[in-house]
């Protein structure tokens, strides 16, 4: 799989045309890993064959990295030196059988100098592991890649003292203490074959929650979290998010867990947000820890996904996997998918969908129209840890939902359970995937397929004509899918476009008139460049909803005109596209301000003013779509739609402009709203209780935008009478934006509260890092060199160093630089340890091509910077070259 071409840093690219099957598949793993803080043993004992399918005299070739070897047998008989081959990459032997054979290594690894959490590593006293994407290779020689099944039993052996709890994949199937010694074992046998990334061993002193669970055919699960000691009881809300997550996959799409255990274990030094490990998930705690007192309603939501998304997996990643590492979104995108379904099904779909539309655009939309641009499934790597993003997650998730847009959700289900059957226990292809799918509804989908192959944002055109007179209206569609690195030129794709036509009362016009082509199911397939479609026998004047649901990931430019829009926003019924009607105005008068023009009195201003309030008010229409309609475009927003040569202070300028003219000219519709959903009912993180907290703070949001003394009372009297984490971070961040001593009061108190609690402490550090003030990296600076603060700790370093980077555009570009080489400096600074952490900070460059000249000049020194670097890491100089590339 490796191409003679090589990167700057010596590495090679990895691309999608040269995949060749493994030389040898290993039937059965059997490791004895010995836990020692700095001198783990592990033994491994590998059943291996010639794989049919390459020739029958190739070499063994295993993955190894960072191993001391101390011993090498083959067929139980000692290897000679001179017999294979070690290098920093892995082992080599030359002459094997030409038949089955075993394959014995011992080797010591280190795990508490494992700073870079990939791999077994040791934090906290926890042993703990993550080998995706390829960290087994730092636990045992191995062939380390997806397509390589196997079955795992693994012995896991520590002192009681060091590690009284001992997890491993699979169920159980003996445990006990080792004679003469203070020591223990447990083994675990996994009875489904799986990749090695998906091995999982975790060794500690901790605290659990049981529960159980019942599947669909009778059997009885197990299931358990485990977490720091005293933190038991902040778990249950994730206990009670497994159990429905594992409900809601059988009734759904029919998948029943295949275990007599489900463990998830929590840890607070993690590189992701959480791993799929059979049997034992691994989360970061961040994931796994909520309560009223240190969780935000968006915590328990995001509990709550992950969790769900995780499970999931089971057959989404697990049972099913991918054949290479170029086929990520099949396991990712589809998980999301589901994990977006669930989700959906268990609070409100319409804020649901645009919450993970407001997603995709700030971040995939971006990252698609920048030096990172990829497909959703790349032809080509040089370091596959920097492929984890939005576009295989988010925009994966995206071709799904178009693919049962366009099927149905009948001929859907029937090629997801196409899939189930005919790849259960198989390394699967994204071509295996969508066959299923063909089968199914008998389409031909090579069309759809370019999806996956071309990057970038297509733009969809909509030229509407309406002849009221005649009692017609046409539409003409037209897309374009724009430039990206390595794709010049693209393909049209596949559009599914529904819509509907809203009459003047609101009703749904579309069952009244003639139209050609017919629509299927109101979605009108766009296939080539441009089409137009056309309907007659209209009584009245009509507005095109277009591209309801969001139902493809596009840029829709329209020429309806702000009337139009607003007529969608009050009477549209689909709650996606009546909030983005009124987004849209937002975002017009954004833009004519942003660009000098003075919208404050227009009549768009002033309707877009009345139709906020109306909805605002509108007490029945669900409180979270209101907070939602009620919260305006952010920085990022507003940079995406002016596309070029952005200035970040005007940019500022004009989101904070409107905040204040909507707080100041909504006031009373406002208060009344705040007064009306303040509550003295008990905490309780459910929908709608979360519902009626988040139009209160979005509300707050914008009266405090006002400014001046009566904001800074509001806010502080928000912040004081809290008793949940939601509401007191609602009153900190409003105060942050206004400083001042009231602010310095808050912090001070927040900080008494949780700064023995790391989790919520994250969230102190994040306030400072976010606040757009001018001092804000002055602040970030100082903060950098706090007691409380650890470059160690991946969340810490997200929550300062990365929120202010991604979360406060403005100061991040600033004038002079500086926040751009702060965060250079701290990339190579994390580098040395944590070499994937540092990549996902670099990242945070990706959009500097979008900027005014001079900040322009000033990111490219930056990353040059970086690039030129003697040592660096292989995943950070991929980042650089691509953004300079």
């Amino acid at each position: 799989m490796k191409d003679e071409k090589m990167t700057t840093d010596g590495a090679p690219r990895i691309r999608l045309s040269d995949y060749r099957p493994p030389n040898h598949l290993v039937d059965a793993v059997e490791l004895d890993i010995r836990l020692e803080p700095e001198r783990t043993q592990v033994r491994s004992r590998l059943s291996l064959r010639p794989n049919p399918e390459r020739p029958g005299d190739a070499p063994l070739v295993l993955d190894g990295e960072d191993l001391e070897i101390l011993a090498i047998m083959l067929d139980g008989i000692p290897l000679a030196r001179s017999e294979f081959v070690v290098s920093d990459r892995g082992l080599t032997i030359a002459a094997v059988p030409d038949r089955p054979f075993t394959l014995e290594t011992t080797v010591l690894i280190d795990p508490s100098a494992n700073t870079r959490l990939m791999g077994l590593y040791r934090s906290n006293g926890v042993y703990c592991t993550q080998c995706e994407a390829e960290g087994f290779r730092r636990i045992t020689f191995f062939p380390d890649r997806p397509d390589v099944l196997s079955v795992y039993t693994t012995r896991i052996e520590a002192r009681k003292s060091d590690a009284p709890v001992l997890l491993g994949n699979g169920n159980r199937s003996s445990a006990g203490d080792v004679p003469g010694t203070d020591r223990h074992f447990a083994i675990w046998h996994d009875p489904f074959p799986k990749p090695s990334y998906l091995f999982a061993l975790v060794g500690g002193d901790l605290g659990r929650i049981v529960d159980g669970f019942t599947t669909q055919s009778g059997r009885q699960v197990r299931l358990g979290i485990y977490v720091e000691k005293g933190k038991e009881d902040r778990a249950r809300y994730a206990m009670d998010a497994l159990k429905r997550s594992m409900r809601w996959d059988e009734e759904v799409f029919g998948r029943e867990y295949d275990l007599d255990v489900f463990n998830i274990v929590a840890v607070s030094d993690f590189n992701m947000g959480a791993m799929e490990n059979k049997g034992l998930n691994i989360f970061n705690d961040r994931y796994v820890l909520a309560s009223a007192e240190t969780a935000t309603d968006h915590d328990f939501a995001s509990v709550e996904a992950v969790i769900a998304h995780e499970y999931f997996h089971n057959w989404t990643g697990n049972r099913i996997t991918c054949r290479d590492w170029f086929q990520l979104c099949l396991k990712e995108g589809l998980t999301v998918f589901r994990d977006q379904e669930f989700t959906s099904d268990m609070r409100s779909r319409a804020v649901k969908r645009i919450q993970d539309v407001r997603l995709l655009r700030s971040h995939q939309f971006v990252e698609d129209s920048g030096p990172l641009a990829h497909p959703v499934r790349p032809e080509t790597y040089r370091e596959i840890n920097n492929f984890y993003t939005a576009t295989v997650y988010e925009k994966g998730a995206e071709v799904i939902r178009m693919l049962k847009a366009l099927l149905g959700p009948d001929a859907f289900a029937r090629g997801m359970n196409l899939y189930f059957k005919e790849h259960d226990g198989r390394a699967a292809t994204v071509e295996d995937f969508l066959a299923c799918f063909e089968k199914a509804s008998r389409r031909d989908l090579t069309q759809f397929k370019l999806w996956y192959s071309q990057a970038g944002t297509p733009e969809l055109a909509a030229s509407v004509d309406q002849r009221a007179a005649e009692g017609t209206l046409e539409i003409t569609f037209e897309q374009s899918v724009p430039a990206t690195p390595g794709q010049p030129k693209k393909e049209p794709m596949v559009l599914p476009i529904a819509m509907g036509l809203v009459g003047e009362d609101g009703r749904d016009m579309l069952p009244e008139v003639k139209c050609e082509p017919a629509l299927k199911n109101g979605v009108f397939e766009l296939d080539r460049q441009r089409a137009t479609i056309r309907f007659s026998g209209l009584k009245e004047r009509a507005v095109p909803s277009l591209l309801r649901g969001f139902s493809a990931p596009v840029r829709l430019v329209s020429n309806l005109g702000s009337d139009d829009m607003l007529r969608l926003g009050a009477l549209d019924s689909d709650p996606f596209n009546r909030w983005q009607a009124l987004h849209a105005v937002m975002m017009k008068v954004l833009l004519d301000h942003q660009s000098g023009r003075s919208p404050e009195g227009s009549p768009t201003t002033a309707d877009l003013v009345a139709a906020l309030a109306q909805v605002g008010a509108d007490e029945a229409l669900d409180p979270a779509f209101r907070a939602l309609v009620l919260s305006p475009p952010g920085d990022t927003d507003l940079t995406r739609e002016v596309g070029h040569d952005v200035d970040p202070d005007a940019v500022h300028h004009a989101v904070e402009w409107l905040r204040e003219l909507l707080g100041r000219q909504l006031g009373s519709t406002l208060e009344d709203i705040y007064r009306r959903h303040a509550s003295n009912e008990p905490y309780s993180p459910d929908a709608t209780s979360a519902a009626h907290r988040a139009l209160r703070n979005a509300v707050l949001s914008l009266l405090v935008a006002t400014g001046g003394d009566d904001a800074t009372s509001l806010a502080g009297e928000h912040y004081r009478r809290a008793d949940n984490m939601t509401d007191r971070m609602a009153g900190l961040l409003a105060l942050s934006r206004l400083r001042g001593p009231v602010l310095d009061e808050a912090l001070e108190d927040f900080y008494g509260r949780f700064r023995d609690d790391t989790l919520v402490l994250d969230k102190w550090f994040t306030v400072q890092a976010i606040a757009p003030d001018e001092d804000a990296l002055d602040r970030v600076e100082r903060l950098t060199g706090h007691p409380r603060f650890a470059m160690s700790n991946p969340n810490r370093v997200r929550a300062l160093v990365g929120a202010f980077a991604s979360g406060n555009p403005v100061q991040f570009n600033r004038k002079d630089g500086r926040g751009y080489a702060f965060l250079a400096d701290h990339v190579l600074k994390l580098d040395r340890q944590n070499p994937q952490l540092a990549a996902r900070l670099l990242s945070s460059f990706r959009s500097w091509r979008v900027l005014e000249p001079q900040r322009r000049e000033l990111a490219r020194r930056e990353l040059e910077r970086v690039a030129g670097m003697d040592g660096l890491s292989r995943d950070v100089a991929d980042i650089a070259e691509r953004s300079l590339g």
